[in-house]
């Protein structure tokens, strides 16, 4: 046994249906987030598919660079399972196939066995693809190998600030300073579908300095960036809106047309969801827009369902027929099929119908406000609904606000 106190590892994915796409890869963000955690450096990812030679090339590759090869896939009974035999020839066909002071971990979740081989100062371990066989087996067996390996190395933490309502263009300007950081701590920006991420990393000697590191950024970027910082790690908008809900005791109800219950389904996601929420109408039909919220038809009629009239009396009728204190309405094109020139695919309303109370006068205790915005989205149509949906959480968000 030895001690790599500087430890760094690369991840090889095997499998020609990764590379078809046929199959989503999400061993390798499983792995290297514990690697992160066990404060091993992570610098190489590599996806090969049932190729002997490809394979034998990529393990040699990973040799070169790195401390511990990790690969996954290739292990089973069938003739595109080749990954053990090309670990043998790649280190040495007798000390692979009978392996002295090699470990086999054992796999209760399926016939194919794990394999630890220290092989000249460097370490490859070879794991199923399954992730069910995978990730026990990394977590029972592979980290706490790797962690009397590295010994005092540290640790390395991260934390994802999430925000909505400012273009990655415009998060980079605020930030572009910290993006440029050197040495123990980091940050990242990535751009998602309606959102943008911030992603702050500190390696540190344990759990308690980094995250102090990670607290001392993240206070410059909420100072920053303020309120379009909607959440962190894995808080989606709805977890961040629905909490917000149910502190200010407040109801709400939903009438969707382009969404299809798309909102509806992101609020009753979050556990207890049923202190705020009384219901959810898909109201697709101009029919149903009529019959079931009170949209009057010569609006209907002379503006069209895809309208801010249209959106505020749905958001008005939905409040009203619930007797929530906020009711939301939407309707848009999600396309392909449906636009015109002036109403383009992507074209959507929100609205809100917001309950409030007001200085008392004679029968009347609250006032309501309708707020209606209009937005043009790119995308799908599956791309647009979603845009759309968090759109949608994000103004309400800011009425809370």
């Amino acid at each position: 046994m030895y001690t790599i106190c500087n430890m760094n590892a690369e991840i090889i994915c095997i499998g020609t249906e990764l590379l078809l796409g046929h199959v989503v890869n999400t061993n390798a963000s499983f792995i290297a987030e514990k690697l992160a955690g066990s404060g091993i450096d992570h610098y190489f990812q590599a996806t090969v598919g049932d190729n002997p030679k490809r394979l034998a090339d990529t393990i040699r590759a990973a040799l070169t660079r790195s401390d511990v090869v990790i690969t996954t896939g290739g292990l089973g009974p069938t003739v595109d399972d080749i990954t053990t035999r090309i670990i043998a020839d790649v280190v040495n066909k007798k000390q692979a196939l009978i392996p002295e002071g090699a470990k086999w971990l054992r796999n209760p979740y399926g016939t194919a066995p794990g394999l630890i081989i220290e092989h000249k100062s460097k370490i490859i371990i070879a794991l199923p693809g399954p992730p069910r066989e995978m990730q026990p087996m990394v977590m029972d067996y592979v980290i706490p190998y790797l962690r009397k390996k590295v010994g005092a190395a540290g640790i390395i933490k991260s934390r994802s600030i999430r925000l909505i309502g400012l273009a990655e263009a415009s998060v980079d300007e605020k930030v572009k300073d910290l993006l440029n950081l050197s040495g123990a701590v980091r940050v990242g920006i990535y751009a998602k579908q309606g959102e943008v991420e911030l992603k702050v990393m500190a390696k540190a000697k344990d759990e308690r300095s980094a995250n102090a590191e990670i607290a001392r950024i993240e206070k410059v970027i909420r100072k920053r960036l303020g309120r379009y910082i909607y959440g962190v790690d894995r808080e989606t908008l709805a977890d961040n809106v629905a909490g917000m809900l149910i502190k200010g005791r407040k109801t709400i109800a939903v009438a969707e047309s382009c969404t299809g219950g798309l909102i509806a389904n992101m609020i009753t996601d979050v556990p207890g969801a049923s202190k705020t929420f009384i219901e959810g109408i898909v109201s697709y039909s101009n029919k149903s827009k009529f019959m079931g919220l009170g949209v009057k038809q010569e609006t209907l009629k002379k503006y069209g369902a895809v309208s801010p009239q249209v959106a505020g009396e749905m958001a008005g009728g939905i409040h009203k027929r619930a007797g929530a204190d906020i009711g939301l309405g939407i309707t848009g094109i999600a396309g392909p099929t449906g636009a015109t020139k002036a109403k383009p695919v992507g074209l959507v309303y929100i609205a809100l119908s917001l309950s409030f109370p007001s200085p008392r006068k004679r029968g009347k205790r609250e006032s309501t406000k309708t707020i209606v915005r209009q937005f043009n989205f790119l995308g799908s149509r599956v791309e647009i609904k979603h845009q759309a949906a968090q759109a949608a959480l994000d103004l309400l968000r800011w009425e809370l606000l």
